[in-house]
């Protein structure tokens, strides 16, 4: 008997308009974010679908988040799959993935170093979003 799935199947546009929502709701990620604009592509290399490209963009504390790619990105991060799920799970943080060299990021760095409000108020904003793996 297969087990029924509860969730959005991880990194579908399912998945990207939840999270998106999630962020969105939150009056703690919407103060953080109130005043900040950032457009920050993510691409997730050997998904089981293959490559995946996502982005999140931000614009004046309204975040959206999308499959695709944007056309002028403030920053890139590349990362790996099992990357991306430990971090969606929260078993990693961002800044532990990059030291430990599982997150590649190209563009303005400097940026989102101005960005650490915004995006440690990220996991709790979205653990409410069922994900399936």
């Amino acid at each position: 008997m297969r087990r029924k799935k509860v969730g959005v199947k991880f990194l579908s546009q399912e998945w990207a308009e939840q999270v998106g929502a999630a962020l969105n709701s939150s009056p703690e990620f919407r103060s953080a974010a109130s005043s900040k604009s950032v457009g920050l592509q993510q691409v997730v290399k050997d998904a089981p679908e293959g490559e995946i490209k996502y982005y999140f963009a931000l614009e004046e504390g309204d975040a959206s988040v999308a499959l695709g790619e944007l056309t002028k990105p403030d920053a890139t991060v590349e990362q790996s799959y099992e990357t991306a799920t430990a971090m969606s799970r929260g078993e990693i943080g961002a800044t532990q993935a990059y030291m430990q060299g599982k997150l590649k990021i190209s563009g303005n760095i400097m940026k989102l170093m101005q960005l650490q409000g915004v995006l440690g108020a990220m996991p709790a904003a979205v653990k409410s979003v069922p994900v399936d793996y």
